[in-house]
């Protein structure tokens, strides 16, 4: 047996110990279908050595492509869809990385929350708590990496979904520049939002993914002495915090300032004033996908996903055009704004997760809340980074957020490295 099929058995035996969470964090699971694929990557990776993720096992969110199963997007109405022909180009390239496909997992229902609710899988809770919100959309990816079953898992962000469930269980989330990053074979909830990216343990593993998926080269670790210049808000992400955020917020500025790092306020009021345009686009790219499912998912579908598509039957074609321009107006800003920084910064998240059952209770308020800071850079079109900050003596850690204009992933990238050790 060769050494990434004993890795594969390895973390199968991983996932058969999870009872019945097993069944909240995948949507397929394929324990045949898995090793195949790790012997193939084995004889890959022996014709090519130093693949760039050779080995590296990768949980897919059930919103890409793989040929010869079904893409379900975690509800009953796509279950009964033909199995895919080929690859998503995503999945392609992982493949040719050396990287091994280790089942599928689950997410809101068609990716379309922020908190990670699933009536149809269960909802699982998260690797600190649980009774709490795994995050969302990514959910099941986040658990996979969180649990250590994968190193890697392939994700989706529309308003926040790899880093919401990247922050609350702890790990690398990155957002790549949307149009950098191929959308082919990838089921879709809103083409001018929606970007995939990677989930991983640690920076450089999330760092090669991104590389991979991107056919970007990320330049070498800057100096561990560099300066950066960091936009800090004002006036958006940082208004209504929780006491643990606020306090956790206030010492990583301190900390970055003490590493001889300069802080620059920024006023991101423009942002926030604008945030229900998110809500505006978004509802109106899925309706147009979804519309003629209606009266089948009012009986299948998860009623809060639904009620949220609907939200575009109150809307105007004129709203409609004028939302998409102001848009394009909100985007520029933010690249004036960020024009003498070198990356911003925020919390990933503005309260710590709350409870499955609290979320349950009160929806609309608490997915809008979890997905209000990462949002507001999916509105600027902005390319984003969710990074674990331990804090002493809690047991879940902080998230930070570090975000960029549009095509600045290497700032982004660069900034993280500088940043991480600060708080190892």
């Amino acid at each position: 047996m060769g050494v990434m099929v004993d890795k594969a058995r390895q973390a199968i035996d991983k996932v058969n110990q999870l009872g019945e969470l097993k069944d909240k964090i995948f949507t397929e699971f394929d324990e045949d279908r898995i090793l195949k694929a790790a012997g193939e990557a084995e004889d890959y990776c022996a014709q090519n050595p130093g693949a760039a993720l050779a080995g590296v096992l990768v949980s897919v969110k059930d919103l890409y492509d793989e040929a010869g199963i079904a893409t379900t997007a975690a509800s009953e109405l796509l279950k009964g869809r033909a199995p895919a022909e080929i690859d998503s180009e995503c999945v392609a390239r992982i493949k040719a990385a050396g990287a091994i496909p280790f089942g599928r997992t689950t997410l809101s229902e068609f990716a379309y929350s922020g908190v990670g609710l699933n009536p149809h899988y269960g909802t699982p809770g998260n690797i600190f708590d649980p009774e709490g919100i795994p995050g969302g959309s990514t959910s099941g990816g986040g658990l996979t990496v969180a649990h250590g079953i994968v190193d890697l898992a392939l994700g989706t962000d529309t308003g926040g979904s790899i880093r919401i469930p990247s922050a609350i269980n702890g790990l690398y989330g990155i957002k790549p520049s949307r149009l950098s990053v191929p959308g082919a074979g990838i089921h879709p909830l809103a083409k001018s939002f929606d970007t995939p990216g990677p989930l991983a343990g640690d920076l450089e593993t999330a760092i090669r993914a991104f590389e991979v998926l991107t056919d970007i080269t990320v330049r070498p670790p800057e100096d561990a002495a560099k300066s950066l210049r960091i936009g800090v808000p004002m006036n958006a992400f940082v208004d209504g915090l929780d006491d643990r955020v606020k306090a956790d917020f206030a010492m990583i500025c301190a900390k970055l300032k003490d590493a001889g790092h300069e802080l620059i306020e920024i006023d991101f009021a423009f942002i926030a004033q604008n945030a229900i345009l998110n809500k505006m686009l978004v509802s109106f790219e899925a309706h147009r996908i979804y519309a003629k499912d209606f009266a089948k998912l009012e009986t299948v579908g998860d009623p809060r996903v639904l009620s949220r598509m609907k939200f575009a039957n109150t809307l105007s074609s004129d709203e409609v055009i004028d939302a998409y321009a102001k848009r394009t107006d909100i985007v520029s800003m933010f690249g004036t704004a960020m024009a003498d920084v070198d990356v911003m910064i925020a919390p990933t998240l503005p309260r710590m997760a709350p409870k499955i059952a609290e979320v349950e209770a009160d929806f609309d308020n608490l997915n809008a809340l979890m997905l209000r800071n990462t949002g507001y850079l999916n509105l600027v079109d902005a390319c984003a980074l969710s990074m674990p900050v331990q804090i002493k003596g809690q047991v879940a850690p902080a998230a930070l957020m570090i975000g960029a204009p549009h095509g600045h992933d290497q700032a982004i990238m660069a900034a993280a490295r500088l940043i991480d050790p600060l708080f190892a």
